[in-house]
């Protein structure tokens, strides 16, 4: 898996890029990480259905680096998970420098 996400990083690097600000996101500056932490919900999950995607919101790490949370509730033999994405990236070059996926207890 770990192989798998480190391919997967660098092509979205390639794909996709948004302007990002620290103050309040608007869709359009997060929607960017969503699709990133989707496609990795779908690979950490194959042929599991997705059934519910909320953004959490954004933090601060510092200077250079921000962190977008995304909660997704996940079906996995007949039970309901609820998964947390964290996507941290740089505010210079708009990059992805970090995927983190944490089941909820």
């Amino acid at each position: 898996m770990k192989k798998l996400l480190m391919i997967l990083v660098p092509v979205f690097f390639l794909f996709f890029s948004t302007n990002v600000h620290a103050q309040q996101p608007q869709p359009s500056d997060y929607a960017k990480f969503g699709r990133i932490a989707t496609a990795v919900m779908k690979e950490d999950y194959p042929g599991q259905p997705l059934k519910d995607y909320q953004y959490q919101g954004r933090q601060k790490i510092d200077e250079k680096r921000l962190a977008d949370y995304f909660e997704f509730t996940v079906q996995e033999n007949n039970q309901e998970k609820t998964v947390i994405v964290k996507v941290i990236h740089d505010l210079a070059n708009e990059k992805t420098l970090n995927i983190a996926v944490e089941e909820k207890k």
